[in-house]
């Protein structure tokens, strides 16, 4: 029996799920929105509202906790500087998890995860120089 069981295995050991779990919140930081599938998506929203209330403190200790999740300077800059301040006002709910479809291969139902405020995040117009692909 599942009673009161919280979260999901995706078929992989603990480790593997924290880490993927990671670096799905950091491209979520990072872009602003991502395209996965849509038990990732739901699963991720935990995740990454919890970081989000860490950036609305804006203390030395939240930033540390922030950091050990994000594991990268300059995403928690980004989520202090630019994403906990839009979200000021709001007590939860920083992300929403809209339907897109199946993905072709397997017929996994897919899903975008964006942040509700399109202020949030400023999405970066142009490609991508070639100088910038060897960094």
């Amino acid at each position: 029996m599942r009673h009161r069981v919280v979260g999901r295995k995706f078929g992989r050991e603990k480790d593997a799920r924290r880490l993927m779990m990671r670096n799905l919140v950091k491209s979520m930081i990072e872009h602003g929105e991502i395209n996965t599938t849509l038990a990732k998506a739901k699963e991720m929203r935990r995740h990454v509202e919890r970081v989000v209330t860490y950036g609305k403190k804006d203390t030395v200790h939240s930033r540390r906790l922030a950091y050990s999740v994000l594991g990268d300077r300059d995403l928690v800059k980004k989520l202090f500087d630019e994403i906990a301040p839009a979200f000021a006002d709001r007590n939860g709910g920083y992300t929403r998890v809209i339907k897109a479809g199946f993905r072709r291969g397997d017929n996994a139902p897919m899903a975008i995860i964006q942040f509700v405020e399109e202020s949030a995040v400023t999405k970066k117009k142009g490609s991508i120089k070639a100088q910038d692909l060897n960094k």
